[in-house]
Parts: structure tokens; C-alpha cells; sequence
């Protein structure tokens, strides 16, 4: 099945320009598709007694659920947190997908960007290079300007425990249906797709023990097309934490 959710892009994404990107997987999926590594830092990089987490950036594609599992299975049985990234358009039923290996793993969730001492003076390719090169890599976590949208949300859920940085902007936008084969979609398949997939949405997020407001979000955002902005206090409220910011 080729349909895709995607959540609709409001602001352009906060990373580096990369035109000179290489290609993450096949040659169908976008260069800007998420990657997995392993970074680290000194002790209480990644919160208390955390030195070592697993960044996870990029645009959740259709496919990013197959890194996710081949990152997992060399990670053996470690218990590392994953770091979130997430930009672009990405793929919502994947997003949840990622969120259930997650929980499977028993891992933690946080969002934030990793920026790579080695990355600092090299060009973009030769710094996804060195992020694809297996090795845990010397990092800090950068927290000034974290926006987690409805996919950041569902991955995020998929944490056994969910923290997000205390000035994190949490904002739920509309969605759209797409077609990787066939991308005209009628406007009534559109409407019965997506009251399908907010029910998959609901269920989900009562699987990971968050509430379903989100999804209301989407579908008044959907008509509309405006976002919504999940104050500090409601993601405690709502269960997408399951603490206060440090």
C-alpha cells in the first residue's frame, strides 16, 4: 500500500542547507530521509547519568522504519535514549511505526538537535558520512529552538519516558493524504482516509498512554489549515511528557 499521511510543512526546517547531500537509502527515497547514530557526550549530555544517545534526524520517509530496526538490532540489548530531529513532511504511519519500536526496545525520548564536533568545519557529505560510519560520535545536544510537530509528537510517544526542552514549541498543523504512485487523490478518498487514520491515531496514542487531544487538533487544523500550539503545562496535562522540562 502506497498511501501516506504526511504532516503538512508550516515553517521551513531548521537545519543546514544540504544540496550536496548524499542519498540515505534506495534510489527512491529523498536525501533528506532520517538517519540513526550513536553520539556522545560528557556525563549528563543527554540528562541525568546519560553520556551516550541515539540521534535520530531527517524527514520520516516511507521506508525509515527499516533503519530504525538494522540501528536497533546492532545496538544489541543497550538502553540509550533517542534524540529527536524531525523536519520536513514526514510520513505519519511511520512515525507511529517508529514509535512502537521504541517502546518494544523500552527506550527513552527526548528532542533536540545533535550537532557533531567532527561536522563543525566539514562539508555536508563528508559529515553524513562520518554519521554513517557506525562509530559514537563526539556531540552536544543544541535545545534553543526544538519544535516538535504531530510527528515529533508520535514518535516521541512511543518513550517510556518523554521529556522535551523547557522552550520546545509543540505545534500540530494539519495533515494531507499522499499517493507515492499515484498522487492525485480525490478529495472524498481524502476525507474517508483521514477519519481512518485519526481513528489509527487514537488508538495508538492510548497504546502509549497519551491522550487523544492531538488528534481533534489535526482534524479542526485539517479544515482550517492553521496549527495549534501545546502549551508547556498541557503536554504534562496530555501525557506527551511524562515529566516536567529540566
Amino acid at each position: 500500500m502506497t498511501v501516506s499521511v504526511m504532516a503538512i510543512l508550516l515553517s521551513p526546517p531548521a537545519r543546514a542547507q544540504d544540496g550536496l547531500r548524499p542519498p540515505v537509502g534506495g534510489v527512491i527515497t529523498p536525501a533528506d530521509a532520517m538517519i540513526f547514530y550513536l553520539a556522545r557526550g560528557p556525563e549528563g549530555a543527554c540528562g541525568p547519568d546519560c553520556s551516550e544517545w541515539i540521534a535520530a534526524e531527517g524527514v520520516v520517509e516511507w521506508d525509515t522504519f527499516k533503519r530504525l530496526f538494522a540501528f536497533a538490532a546492532r545496538l544489541g540489548e543497550r538502553k540509550v535514549p533517542v534524540i529527536l530531529n524531525v523536519w520536513g513532511e514526514s510520513d505519519l504511519k511511520v512515525a507511529m511505526s517508529l514509535g512502537k519500536i521504541i517502546r518494544d526496545r523500552g527506550l527513552d525520548v527526548s528532542a533536540g538537535k545533535t550537532v557533531v564536533a567532527g561536522c563543525v568545519d566539514a562539508t555536508e557529505a563528508a559529515c553524513i558520512a562520518l554519521k554513517r560510519s557506525g562509530k559514537s560520535l563526539d556531540a552536544a545536544i543544541d535545545v534553543s529552538a526544538v519544535q516538535c510537530d504531530f510527528a515529533c509528537v508520535l514518535i516521541l510517544a512511543g518513550g517510556v519516558h518523554r521529556t522535551l526542552p523547557a522552550d520546545a514549541k509543540v505545534v500540530i498543523g494539519p495533515t494531507h493524504i499522499r499517493d507515492r504512485l499515484a498522487p492525485n487523490v480525490s478529495e472524498e478518498h481524502q476525507k474517508g482516509l483521514q477519519a481512518f487514520y485519526g481513528d489509527q491515531y487514537r488508538l495508538y496514542l492510548k497504546q502509549m498512554g497519551v491522550a487523544t487531544d492531538a488528534v481533534g487538533m489535526i482534524e479542526q487544523n485539517s479544515a482550517t489549515g492553521r496549527a495549534t500550539q501545546v502549551l508547556r503545562a498541557d503536554r504534562l496535562r496530555l501525557g506527551m511528557v511524562t515529566a516536567p522540562a529540566p
